[in-house]
């Protein structure tokens, strides 16, 4: 089945057309950056802008950066305070005209590497960890998704949230090297492994693609997997999500 498949960071929107039969894009992605005020009309019209670059008029599933539960966003997460209460999919079914299904967005990325990537076939529980402006994280156990496992909400230390202090945005925006953002990144993975026991972490968003820059300076006991994917995950797993319609 071909899918637009969109995926929502705090930079950027993205989007390509998806085979969800195979788990490849079918299309090169194209990308809008996220819109400063970070607000639901404004991200909502650069949706309906990628549905009319590929001039798509079919079902449509959407990685959304925060928790979303029956449609309705419950928190803000790096977005503006005025998505929490938005029902998500009828937002963008109106500026798009098509039928939307949104999901997490580390959820989505999660969907498509158990199904296609360095998750398939594994059993137990697989936590998978997307580093971008946040640091998103999406629980499977035998298979089966556990939905809106938030563990970059973590408070720690003087920071709201542990993301804050150990995503992308915070490497960049304080000019780390990757051996100080590994160790702070490390920081976090250690408490996934505490409050969680998985039995395999993939990470994924991004910075995977600078998996071998940073990985030497992990040093939790629990198994850990690149994503295959990379940052194309949370498109591929998006588009799956909107199967069902």
């Amino acid at each position: 089945m071909e899918v637009l498949g969109i995926d929502i960071g705090g930079s950027g929107i993205k989007g390509a057309l998806v085979n969800t039969e195979t788990g490849t894009m079918l299309t090169e992605r194209f990308r809008i950056p996220t819109p400063s005020s970070r607000k639901p009309e404004e991200m909502a019209e650069v949706v309906a802008q990628i549905v009319r670059h590929y001039n798509y008029s079919g079902p449509i599933g959407v990685g959304f950066p925060s928790i979303v539960k029956k449609g309705i966003c419950k928190s803000k997460g790096n977005l503006h305070k005025s998505w929490v209460g938005v029902h998500v999919p009828e937002l963008f079914e109106k500026h798009t005209g098509c039928p939307v299904v949104v999901n997490n967005d580390a959820d989505a990325a999660a969907s498509a590497e158990m199904a296609f990537g360095a998750g398939k076939d594994k059993k137990g529980l697989v936590m998978m960890v997307t580093i971008g402006t946040g640091l998103g994280s999406g629980a499977f156990l035998d298979g089966k998704l556990i939905p809106n496992f938030e563990l970059g909400q973590i408070p720690y230390k003087n920071y709201d949230k542990i993301e804050l202090w150990a995503s992308a945005a915070a490497k960049e925006k304080e000019m780390l090297s990757f051996k100080k953002w590994a160790k702070r990144f490390n920081t976090f993975l250690k408490y996934v492994e505490l409050i969680t026991a998985p039995d395999l972490i993939i990470v994924g968003g991004g910075t995977s693609k600078d998996w071998e820059r940073f990985s030497e300076h992990i040093s939790i006991e629990t198994p850990i997997l690149p994503a295959e994917f990379l940052n194309q995950a949370g498109i591929i797993g998006a588009a799956m999500g909107a199967v069902q319609l």
